[in-house]
């Protein structure tokens, strides 16, 4: 008994199986009765060759004379007969998907162990399953365990209009864009963090202290065009100090072109006195929707910020605060592409981008 006369592309299928090993040890093994068969080998040598049975031998010639070389791959059958049905795995999910408390259970999430109670004790549609099988069905229908976020929708019914004259302006004018925010509250206490340390000796800070030097605002600067940041401290956020910030940074442009300014919403930023200044000296004060700051191109610069100066600090007052931020503001204006400020500033563009959950760039209607 011989295997049929083979083809070339069937020969070197079977060469590469047997040569590579891996895979399938049942595959690998049909193999290599296939090749030593149609290489003139009789089935007791086979046999032996493989440490099989003589007629397990001839069924897989028979099989590979039928089918080709899809015989070579294993058909497992018999097992257990399925006990969930799709329609249980649909109900599965779709419990998973929905929030206890809307189902009558006295928690607002589930575990795994609480979700298979409850399917096995449904009154109406009872599905009895594993905790292991049911975190199998989780995983395939991709739902995972996850953190809740909350986000603000913004409601600004000329969102699109003012984000695409954002857009335009920073794509056609950057280096007569600026962005100006405030940045805080700074507050005098030990500030949790991290840095490199001796294994099990991390750097500690006090748990027990007081909160006497109020609170304070960093109104900070950015020019798009330049990649500089600059800025003051103030006690408060006021009119009379974002006019003062915008005074900046028309110094910064004292060529008398038009200027434009990126700020959020906040009341302010939109007094009378700041919008007949504006108009006077060319400047355009580009807001962005109601809340979606996340578009003001300076928010992604207050990561360092909060990554350098603020996180794993313990300055014992606002004066000392001050100097630490203004010393880290002349060395990021000097290293500007340093990798760590880059860093920092794609980890705060990504935290903004998934509060936001759109992405920066994304294609819009210019305005006229």
């Amino acid at each position: 008994m011989r295997v049929r006369r083979l083809s070339d592309q069937e020969g070197q299928q079977l060469l590469r199986i047997t040569r590579r090993g891996t895979g399938s040890a049942v595959r690998l093994r049909r193999a290599m009765v296939v090749l030593a068969s149609a290489g003139g080998n009789t089935v007791p040598a086979i046999a032996r060759l493989v440490q099989a049975d003589e007629d397990t031998v001839r069924q897989v010639i028979h099989r590979f004379n039928e089918m080709g070389m899809v015989s070579l791959d294993p058909q497992w059958a018999g097992g257990r007969p399925r006990l969930i049905t799709d329609d249980d795995e649909v109900f599965i999910v779709e419990t998973a998907n929905a929030r206890p408390e809307a189902l009558g259970r006295p928690f607002t999430r589930w575990s795994v162990r609480k979700l298979a109670d409850y399917l096995t004790a449904h009154a109406v549609r009872r599905v009895r399953i594993g905790r292991e099988r049911l975190r199998q069905i989780l995983h395939q229908h991709k739902i995972t365990f996850q953190r809740t976020k909350t986000w603000k929708e913004s409601t600004d019914p000329d969102r699109i209009a003012k984000l695409a004259r954002i857009e335009y302006v920073t794509a056609h004018f950057p280096q007569r864009v600026f962005a100006f925010d405030e940045f805080g509250p700074l507050v005098i206490r030990p500030q949790a963090g991290a840095g490199w340390a001796p294994s099990g000796h991390p750097q500690r800070l006090p748990a027990n202290y007081h909160k006497l030097h109020g609170v304070r605002q960093f109104h900070g600067c950015y020019s798009v065009g330049d990649d500089q940041l600059w800025g003051v401290v103030r006690r408060r956020k006021s009119a009379a100090n974002t006019l003062a910030a915008l005074k900046s940074i028309r110094a910064a442009r004292p060529d008398g072109a038009p200027i434009y300014v990126i700020l959020d919403n906040l009341s302010a930023h939109k007094g009378l006195k700041i919008r007949a200044w504006a108009a006077r000296n060319k400047v355009e004060l580009c807001f962005t929707p109601t809340y979606a700051s996340w578009a003001n191109p300076i928010e992604a610069q207050f990561g360092p910020l909060r990554t350098f100066v603020i996180a794993g600090s313990d300055h014992p007052n606002h004066t000392v605060l001050t100097r630490k931020l203004q010393a880290y503001l002349r060395w990021r204006n000097a290293n500007a592409r340093h990798p760590d400020v880059l860093a920092a500033q794609r980890r705060e563009r990504a935290r903004i981008r998934s509060e936001r959950q759109r992405g920066w760039r994304q294609p819009t209607p210019r305005a006229a």
